[in-house]
This record gives structure tokens, C-alpha cells and sequence, in this order.
């Protein structure tokens, strides 16, 4: 009877793993497509920047008025895990949908992560209630989503599981979720590509000969990345509570931030800070940005994504870490795409807590030659960046020094 019910469990995971990894990377390939067709269109027509004020009333008002029950966005996915008490409303899906795609069509500065994980977690569900999943079942659930809808968006499979079940508890990994996340991640993965979606492609960074400057370059750009990442956190979250204490209608918030970032553009923010900016991503493996490359484009999205515009923060972090680590490599003798790697894992390990997924994200993305560098300068930003976090939501499971364990257990909303 035992091995009956282990067998009955298993096929259960089994099918959900199928069907959650095919809607997550079928949805994520519709987005991505939409995503590369809109962000073509606002580079041929810059003149639409000019209305991005109008697309932030549109947005505001569309949530206003239809998403008020998933307006937390990623941290509403983590709460529910760690507190689950209703399904997650399918609105979630259509709705970051539509903002992030506004958002990127009249030029906000944000990323897709968001858009995909909450798709993904949404979509998952949905089937709580259909399958009668008891709490933890449900919880496992809502994980496969994430990680279906992360590892799809970037094509990093195994960086997309251990994503979904290291964000949610700081210090914590929820390893019961291991296999069927993986499997899920897999899937979404591959289905994204059955539908032709093409990654953005980053150069096979090689090993370099081990020496003592090498180590203390690395452990450098990390602590500074760890830096940069708490201040992206910090004052994201500023500018999103001081515009709610400033402008009280939410209708009205991602209009005044879309009015501020056309005045940038207007007295001479380039366009490559509007949108992904992948070009000047790919470009940091190449030449040496400017060091005001990562504060401007740090700027831009805390507005953006602080005011009310949807989409998410990880891209933008990918700018201003591959950013920070081209114009970092100027004082040192080592190949620049060498540090554009490192500072593009390494600032999203500190602003998000994950970094043994940001490193495993190095891996695939770079390859794994360079793995201890990856893996040092991860767990250097993750501890430099305190309690901070772009999901305010995440739990303080394992403090990260001693004299924080009053911490422990409370959310980083709370703390900070």
C-alpha cells in the first residue's frame, strides 16, 4: 500500500511537472516574442518615449481597477508560499502581462523576470484547487511556476530552479521542491525554445592563471557590487513610498514617473538606459563603459519600477552589474569581459539574496571556468548587502551575522 501511494504521488508530480512547464515556457515564449517586437518598434520610433506618461495612466488604471488583489506582484508569490491562505488570482497573469509590455513599448526602464515568475506562479495555481493540493502540495506548486517562468525567460534551467526555492526564505533553500522544480524548469526551458526563442548569447569567459591580485580584484567587485545592490533595493523602495505618500492615487503614480524619465530623456538621457538595455550589456563584455553607465541606468529603473511601471528589476541589475564590472576592470590587468561577468552575477546575488543560484546563473551563462570566481564574489555581494532585497517580502530564515538574529523569522518589509 505504501509503495502504492509513493507511486501515485510520483505520476501526480510527474504530470504536473508536464503541464506547468508547458504553459510557463509556452507563455514566456508568447511574452519574450512580444517583448523583442515591441522594444524593435520603440527603437525605430523614439517619439514614443514622449507618451510613456500616458502608458503609466493606462497601467495605473488597469491595476486600479482590475488588479488590486495582485498588485503586490512577486512578493504576493512569496507570501502565499510562506503563508498560503487563497489561490492567486488569474488576473496576475494578463494583467503584469499588458504593464510590462506598455512599459517597454514607450521606453520604462525594467526587466522581464517579474513579468514571467509572476505568469508562471499564477498560471500554476490555478490547478491547487482543481488537483484539492493540501497547503504544502500547494506551496510546492506555486514553486514550479517560478521556477518554470525564470528559467524559460533566460534560458538557465538549473539557475531558474534553485531561484525558485532560495528567494523565498533568506539563508533557506526549500529542498522537497528540488525535483519536480528542476524537472519543471527543464521543461519550460525547452518548450520556450520549440517556439523559437533566442537567448541572448554572452562569450565562454576562460580561466584565468590563479594569482593573489586576481582574488583580491574579485573580492573587491563583489563587496562594491554588494554595495550597489543594496542602494538599487534602498532606493527603489524610497521612490516607491515616497511617491505613495506624495501622490496618494495610484492612478496617477506611474504617470508622474513616466513625466520624470521623459524630462531625463528630454535634456539628454540616452535611450540605451530606456527598456533591457541588452545592447549596452553586451557591449560591457566588449568596451569599457563609463562609470556612470550603472548609477544612471540604477536610476532610471528605481524610478521606473519605484512610480508603478511593471516589468522587473533583474535585466536593469544585469545592466548595472556588467556595467559596474567593465568600467571596475580598467584598474586591473585582466580581460574585461572577465569582470563584466562577474559584476552581472554578482549585483543580482546581493539585490535579490539568491547567490547560489546567481552563481549557478554564471555557470550556464558563461561557462565554468571561472565557477570559484563566480561563487566568491556571489557570496561576498549576498553578505555586503545586509537584510535588503528588491522582494520586500522575503523571510529572514539564517541572519547573516550574528548581531542581526533578532531578525530572524520577521520579513525584510518588516525590518527596513
Amino acid at each position: 500500500m505504501q509503495l502504492f501511494e509513493k507511486g501515485k504521488r510520483l505520476t501526480f508530480w510527474i504530470g504536473a511537472t508536464l503541464i506547468v512547464g508547458f504553459l510557463t515556457g509556452t507563455t514566456s515564449a508568447i511574452f519574450l516574442h512580444s517583448l523583442d517586437f515591441v522594444t524593435k518598434l520603440r527603437m525605430e520610433n523614439l517619439v514614443l518615449v514622449y507618451f510613456l506618461p500616458l502608458a503609466g495612466l493606462i497601467v495605473g488604471l488597469f491595476y486600479e481597477k482590475f488588479g488590486q488583489s495582485v498588485s503586490k506582484g512577486n512578493n504576493q508569490l512569496l507570501e502565499e508560499i510562506q503563508d498560503p491562505k487563497q489561490t492567486i488570482p488569474m488576473r496576475m497573469a494578463p494583467l503584469v502581462f499588458i504593464g510590462t509590455i506598455l512599459t517597454h513599448l514607450f521606453g520604462g526602464s525594467a526587466g522581464r523576470e517579474g513579468t514571467a515568475v509572476q505568469m508562471g506562479g499564477a498560471l500554476a495555481d490555478q490547478f491547487s484547487q482543481f488537483w484539492k493540493l493540501n497547503t504544502d502540495d500547494r506551496r510546492i506548486l506555486i514553486l514550479l511556476g517560478i521556477s518554470g517562468g525564470f528559467a524559460s525567460v533566460f534560458g538557465t534551467p538549473v539557475a531558474g530552479c534553485v531561484f525558485a526555492l532560495e528567494v523565498v526564505v533568506v539563508g533557506r533553500i526549500r529542498l522537497e521542491a528540488l525535483l519536480p522544480a528542476m524537472f519543471t524548469a527543464i521543461i519550460a526551458d525547452q518548450v520556450c525554445l520549440l517556439w523559437k526563442i533566442k537567448h541572448t548569447q554572452f562569450p565562454q569567459i576562460q580561466n584565468l592563471e590563479f594569482s593573489a591580485i586576481l582574488i583580491f580584484s574579485v573580492i573587491l567587485l563583489g563587496f562594491i557590487s554588494g554595495l550597489v545592490a543594496m542602494c538599487f533595493s534602498k532606493i527603489t523602495h524610497w521612490v516607491s513610498d515616497y511617491s505613495k505618500r506624495l501622490i496618494p492615487n495610484p492612478i496617477l503614480r506611474p504617470f508622474v514617473g513616466g513625466v520624470a524619465i521623459v524630462f531625463l530623456f528630454v535634456v539628454g538621457l540616452s535611450e540605451k538606459y530606456l527598456g533591457l538595455g541588452v545592447p549596452t550589456i553586451i557591449q560591457s563584455f566588449q568596451s569599457i563603459q563609463s562609470p556612470e553607465t550603472f548609477l544612471i541606468k540604477l536610476i532610471v529603473t528605481a524610478i521606473t519600477i519605484g512610480s508603478g511601471f511593471k516589468g522587473g528589476e533583474v535585466t536593469p541589475l544585469f545592466f548595472i552589474g556588467a556595467s559596474l564590472g567593465s568600467s571596475f576592470g580598467i584598474m586591473f590587468d585582466f580581460p574585461l569581459e572577465f569582470f563584466a561577468a562577474i559584476g552581472f552575477v554578482s549585483v543580482f546575488a546581493g539585490a535579490t539574496n539568491t547567490p547560489i543560484a546567481c552563481t549557478l546563473m554564471g555557470i550556464e551563462l558563461f561557462g565554468g571556468q571561472i565557477t570559484t570566481y563566480f561563487a566568491i564574489a556571489c557570496a561576498i555581494s549576498y553578505f555586503v548587502s545586509g537584510h535588503r532585497s528588491i522582494y520586500t517580502s522575503q523571510i529572514i530564515g539564517s541572519p547573516k551575522s550574528n548581531h542581526k538574529k533578532g531578525e530572524k523569522g520577521k520579513r525584510i518589509s518588516e525590518i527596513f
